[in-house]
């Protein structure tokens, strides 16, 4: 002590204090006093780990008796009862345990039985010991936690807004391609034009994917491979059992990690790559299943499309193409009805008019011109009285589809009416097309036409042919006339015969 004042030496641990000095006590009150008075828990170890010197406000901070400190107290028992409460975990007492060894500072939070926080905070003294304070963060624990909990909520919000976004900018922008795709679908005039459509929008509205479209044959013995996109691997044959949503009359998802099972026109495929994910939708317009979308995932190396993400997109589009191709299917069906003879199948009067018109237009703008041949059936109106109309009918079908057999499909055949038929040979000039008219004859004399109880007699058909090259001056009236001139004469000269006539242009012909 020097002019009769304390000298602190290496921190509140040590106190050396010279003999005789009153102002020493005095000192030590105050400072006692002072700690009692502060609202932390003040302990102070020894290098040796003992107690030298705490505070009373210790006792309510940790919730001690007097038991559990006093001075003379080891670090060790001390921190022994911690554990034993529960307020202390073996980790904080390890990892302070070895910055003690080391002689650094250290701090950790004891969570006391009443629930209360306390930090403990040690910082070293010069001579080895250290200084520990001991301060209630309840509130400020229950803040940052609350704090952190919120932070949390915040975050969680925004991502999920932020997802929900995305989802509706992705149904926005899903929504506008359906749009689009049902736009370029109703404008199509055939269903080739929608197969094209399909490829091309499938390929934008699921990217990643591989797929078919496949349809029913006419015979429904079977669907046929109509289009398909970002693959090769197109069946020109599928059948209907082969395929799990057609045999269950719903969409069939399939995943290589669930309980399911692989369609038959999957397994017996060789697609290259393992097939871990595919779907296949039903393809039902008015209640009627017209044909099969088969999508497979994943199986494209690199490919980025799934089946949970776009699984719900390929239903939807599954059932525009659905419509579509039914609407297209009606489309064609009544402009069928409205060009084709009912019995026979054949092009009616109307549209081999038109058909005529078409020809004259490209024979006179310098194209090729075409052939004409009118025939009729010998002596019909006799054999319908004798053998009545179901029969006279079978005779029309029978010619008919003679005529398909006969002529090209470029060949325009049509039932004027009765028993009075029309053939347009495009590109055939007059002695092609008398050589064609020929052969008919010849085929349908040949025919044998059985009913349900007899074989009918012998059926033979008269025809008159002409050509027209172009010139101008031509009516599909005046070339019909033409060719029904030449056919009177055919009648006239015993029937069953071909008769040839020379356009020369309406005066001609008048």
């Amino acid at each position: 002590m020097k002019d009769g004042k304390v000298k602190p030496s290496e921190g509140l641990d040590h106190w050396l204090v010279e003999p005789d000095g009153e102002g020493v006590r005095d000192e030590l009150a105050l400072a006692e006093q002072i700690m009692n008075i502060m609202e932390q828990g003040i302990l102070v170890w020894t290098a040796d780990g003992i107690c030298e010197l705490h505070n009373t406000r210790i006792f309510d901070v940790l919730e001690l008796n007097g038991d559990d400190l006093a001075i003379g107290t080891t670090r060790e028992e001390f921190r022994d009862r911690a554990v034993a409460r529960g307020e202390m975990s073996a980790e904080d007492r390890e990892g302070s345990a070895a910055r003690i060894k080391a002689h650094q500072p250290y701090s950790f939070d004891r969570h006391l039985p009443s629930g209360r926080v306390v930090l403990t905070n040690a910082r070293p003294a010069r001579g080895g010991g250290y200084v520990v304070t001991f301060t209630d963060v309840t509130r400020e624990r229950a803040a940052a936690r609350e704090l952190t909990r919120a932070k949390r909520e915040a975050e969680a919000a925004q991502k999920k807004s932020q997802e929900v976004l995305e989802q509706e900018r992705a149904r926005q922008v899903a929504a506008r391609q359906l749009s689009e795709l049902d736009e370029w679908l109703q404008s199509c005039k055939s269903l080739d034009e929608l197969y094209m459509i399909v490829t091309r929008f499938m390929e934008r509205l699921l990217p990643g994917s591989q797929g078919e479209l496949y349809l029913y044959s006419n015979s429904r013995d079977g669907l046929v491979g109509t289009c398909n996109w970002n693959t090769t691997d197109l069946h020109h044959h599928v059948t209907a059992d082969s395929c799990w949503s057609l045999r269950r009359g719903r969409s069939y998802e399939y995943s290589a990690e669930g309980l399911c099972f692989l369609c038959d026109h999957v397994a017996d495929h060789d697609h290259k790559v393992a097939v871990k994910e595919y779907l296949c939708v039903p393809i039902v317009a008015h209640g009627d299943t017209v044909g099969l979308l088969h999508i497979r995932f994943g199986g494209k190396p690199g490919g980025s499309a799934d089946l949970q993400h776009h699984g719900d997109l390929a239903l939807r589009c599954a059932e525009h193409i659905a419509m579509a191709i039914a609407n297209v299917k009606l489309r064609d069906e009544l402009h069928d009805q409205s060009i084709r003879d009912p019995l026979t199948g054949l092009y009616n009067r109307r549209y081999f008019m038109d058909a005529l018109r078409r020809e004259i237009g490209v024979a006179d703008g310098g194209g090729p011109g075409f052939g004409l041949i009118s025939f009729d059936a010998d002596k019909f109106k006799s054999f319908n009285d004798n053998h009545g109309h179901d029969a006279g009918d079978m005779v029309l079908r029978a010619i008919s589809e003679q005529l398909f057999t006969t002529f090209d499909p470029a060949d325009i055949c049509c039932r004027m009416g009765g028993e009075e038929f029309a053939v347009c040979l495009p590109g055939k000039d007059l002695d092609q097309v008398e050589a064609a008219a020929e052969a008919m004859r010849q085929d349908i004399a040949a025919l044998q036409i059985r009913t349900a109880y007899t074989v009918l007699p012998k059926v033979t058909v008269s025809a008159g042919v002409t050509a027209y090259g172009g010139g101008g001056g031509a009516s599909p009236n005046s070339l019909l006339k033409c060719a029904d001139d030449a056919l009177y004469r055919a009648k006239d000269g015993g029937r069953n015969r071909v008769c040839r006539a020379e356009w020369g242009g309406p005066a001609a012909q008048g």
